[in-house]
């Protein structure tokens, strides 16, 4: 039985990754902060389908040490290193924990990989934004990288980090370079869940507005459950490479707006305001995937369309809401 370890694990990709792992007859380990195992109920609730199947261990980004007993201890076949500080706006506020624990904590598991099991397969989470202000469209794996926020910059170190351990003792290492991937356990925060839990308010009348920035940023919009089958096909190849995984097709953040409030009967003009303080100090305005090589390396194909991704979520908030 393959053993898989998961940073990351409490996060929407890294719960879905687990799914997918244990579907596939692994024995799935997960790293957790210690608060998570405290307060499961609510920090471990996407894993809580799976919860008894899985192998949680506290530990903490920031901390070696930590890293180092979790993987001498699980001795992982395959490594898939998703935790980061991953909202880009939150990046602009403190960049320092985000370089923090993106750079830091990808060099520590990394080191963690190569002393304790270096055969094992190791995957890096890697991001459209290390494209941000990209010069050509669509962005491929050998596009250059000019990334436009924290985030991105401490992904493209992750990226060149991952890339050097790779090249320079010869592990098994792949990133993949991940458009925007949404889902119903997609964070709050992000705009795609924060448009349809307000809608599923504002149908409840808890709410009566939606307060955004740049309606016309255009993104690359995949369901993470097609995204971390992607994750999963890059380490079982002979030789380890970057993807790009992404669905080649891109909407706006008003395209999703006016669907999201469709599917809930209700017009987006009526609710959404423009508000000047959820614009990015430098914005990405258009991040459009090339998958090409995704799908003939790896025979990867997304199989939710974005107006089925959006009807999902939308639904499941509305769910969440008729509840209370």
């Amino acid at each position: 039985m393959k053993r898989a370890l998961i940073t990351g694990i409490t996060g929407q990709d890294g719960s879905y990754l687990a799914d997918h792992l244990l579907d596939l007859g692994y024995e799935v380990h997960g790293i957790v902060r210690r608060v998570a195992l405290e307060d499961s109920a609510h920090r471990l609730v996407r894993l809580a389908g799976n919860l008894d199947k899985l192998h949680l261990h506290a530990a903490s980004l920031e901390s070696f040490p930590s890293l180092f007993s979790v993987v001498s201890e699980v001795q992982p076949d395959e490594l898939y290193h998703l935790a980061a500080q991953s909202f880009v706006s939150y990046s602009f506020d403190d960049s320092f924990s985000t370089f923090r624990t993106n750079i830091d904590g990808t060099h520590f598991m990394l080191e963690c990989a190569r002393r304790l099991v270096p055969s094992c397969k190791f995957y890096f989470a890697g991001s459209s934004e290390m494209f941000g202000h990209a010069d050509e469209v669509p962005q491929n794996e050998n596009t250059r990288f000019y990334p436009r926020s924290p985030y991105g910059i401490s992904k493209v170190t992750g990226f060149d980090l991952s890339r050097n351990y790779r090249e320079a003792y010869d592990m098994y290492v792949s990133s993949g370079i991940l458009f925007n991937h949404e889902s119903p356990r997609r964070g709050f925060e992000f705009v795609t869940r924060k448009i349809t839990s307000h809608v599923a308010r504002i149908k409840n009348g808890e709410l009566n507005e939606l307060p955004l920035g740049n309606l016309e940023a255009k993104r690359d919009w995949g369901f993470a459950g097609d995204y971390v089958r992607a994750m999963h096909l890059m380490l079982q190849q002979e030789t380890p490479e970057d993807f790009v995984v992404a669905t080649g097709k891109t909407h706006s953040v008003r395209e999703f707006c006016q669907l999201a409030f469709e599917f809930a009967g209700l017009n987006y003009e009526d609710y959404v305001i423009k508000d000047p303080r959820f614009y990015r100090p430098a914005e990405v305005h258009l991040l459009l995937g090339d998958a090409s090589k995704s799908k003939k390396k790896l025979g990867w194909e997304p199989t939710i369309g974005f107006e089925e991704l959006v009807e999902m979520m939308v639904k499941h908030d509305l769910d969440l809401h008729s509840h209370h």
